[in-house]
């Protein structure tokens, strides 16, 4: 028992310090890219990049984390972040850098989540599966501050002024803040090292390509073709997608509607995220597994909120409120900030459910680990489809308003399609019956 708990202890604590960094690496890779003065469609890209790596080597990374002790798996991945993060310092591009970093985390992602069916008893599982979920969501709010704060001149200053980085040649603010995202890739990587072997050997998996990508594709096509999967996996592809756009969407609408600079507008992109724990609070209190197909109409109402934000500017509420300590702040950016909150709490709130529901079958109809590079896939590939268009648009020259707009009307469109499908679906049906059913797999708690 002591040794479980330790050992969970320090995956959490590996947990954080590594998508901390994952997230103020971000930040940071944004203001080297204004530095090197690129233009503006580059930006998203960046996540492109990170999210490309999920994708190419999906059906790959799992195999890796049963190959050798996932705390060692955690170890080298975590390594590979910081080279990605060393290379981005000295002169390598921002784009192919973070990519580099995203296949760092491609591989984490299965040992993380593996190394806890090895660790815990399956009662556990959920609470612990929570802690990281809840862990991550704090952990990228953090960042994401983090990295607004390491690109400020009241910190990267007196961190160039130390005269260390002066000495490598680096001489920008970027620079100081990705010097010291570094430090903490490092201090994850020593994490890695305190992980106890759980003793858990896997037989010797073949990466032979096509095969293995057959069993991908059979595995991706069972989700979709099962009547309960295809409707979590379409919520949670959609989310995923709609939310990396809105990242980036959340910075240039602060920027062009308030006239916030990087920096500021980071802060306003950690609310959402606040927002997001907030609704995935709230879904896991109130929504029970069973219950869960109820919360599709509040992404509904997530989309139509999000057009009628694409509006909102500083002109609407000028005046300002003095706080103590002499800051001024306008009634704007803190209505602003409440509509990222109720943003994000409607995502939350209705993706939660969807995910327990979409690892529920997953476990229901193959391996928890396969169904959860499933997941994974289709996910990230949303999410690269959506931030493609997205770049294309700014390239374009739609303003972000324009583009706020037609990404609110789209999720809101998808799920209304996805609600009429799934009533579809369940005409003479009791689908309801199929939550939360006894994997096939499992014999008395043990995975065949």
């Amino acid at each position: 028992g002591r040794q479980m708990n330790r050992g969970f202890y320090t995956i959490m604590a590996a947990q954080i310090f590594s998508s901390l960094a994952d997230n103020a690496l971000l930040i940071a890779a944004i203001a080297l890219l204004s530095e090197l003065a690129a233009p503006a469609w580059m930006t998203p890209l960046l996540r492109l990049c990170f999210t490309l790596s999920y994708i190419i080597f999906a059906a790959y990374v799992g195999i890796f984390a049963d190959s050798m002790p996932k705390g060692r798996v955690m170890f080298l991945t975590n390594t590979l972040k910081a080279v990605g993060c060393l290379f981005m310092l000295f002169g390598g591009h921002p784009l192919l850098a973070y990519a580099i970093v995203g296949l760092g985390a491609a591989a984490y992602s299965p040992a993380k989540y593996g190394i806890l069916t090895e660790l815990l008893p399956p009662d556990k599982l959920v609470v612990a599966n929570g802690w990281i979920e809840g862990l991550t969501v704090i952990s990228i709010i953090l960042g994401v501050v983090l990295g607004g704060a390491l690109i400020l001149p009241a910190v990267a200053d007196p961190v160039l002024a130390a005269g260390v980085l002066q000495t490598i040649g680096i001489h920008t603010r970027a620079g100081a803040a990705i010097s010291i995202v570094f430090f903490i890739y490092l201090i994850a990587a020593a994490c890695n090292l305190f992980i106890p072997d759980t003793g858990v050997r896997y037989p010797k998996a073949d990466f032979e390509p096509i095969k293995t990508v057959c069993n991908f594709l059979g595995s991706c096509k069972a989700l979709w073709t099962d009547k309960l999967g295809q409707t979590s996996l379409a919520v949670t592809s959609m989310f995923w997608g709609a939310g990396a756009v809105l990242q980036f969407l959340v910075l240039s609408w602060a920027d062009t509607n308030f006239g916030l600079n990087l920096s500021q507008a980071s802060i306003l992109q950690a609310v959402v995220s606040v927002g997001i724990a907030i609704g995935a609070v709230g879904a896991a209190t109130f929504v029970p597994l069973k219950k869960c197909l109820k919360v599709l109409p509040m992404g509904v109402l997530m989309g139509v909120v999000v057009v009628f934000a694409a509006h909102f500017n500083r002109a609407m509420a000028p005046s300002v409120i003095t706080l103590p300590g002499g800051f001024e702040i306008s009634w704007a950016i803190i209505i602003a900030g409440c509509i990222m909150v109720l943003v994000g709490a409607l995502a939350g709130f209705f993706v939660v459910p969807m995910n327990a529901l979409l690892q529920n079958r997953g476990f229901v109809l193959m391996s928890a680990g396969r169904s959860i590079a499933v997941q994974n896939f289709n996910e990230n590939s949303s999410m690269l489809i959506m931030l493609g268009i997205y770049s294309l648009m700014i390239k374009g020259g739609l303003t972000s308003t324009r583009i706020m707009e037609i990404f609110g009307a789209f999720v809101a469109i998808g799920m209304i399609i996805v609600i009429l499908t799934h009533r579809r679906n369940a005409i003479g049906q009791d689908l309801s019956s199929m939550i939360g059913e006894e994997s096939p797999h499992l014999q008395n708690g043990k995975e065949k």
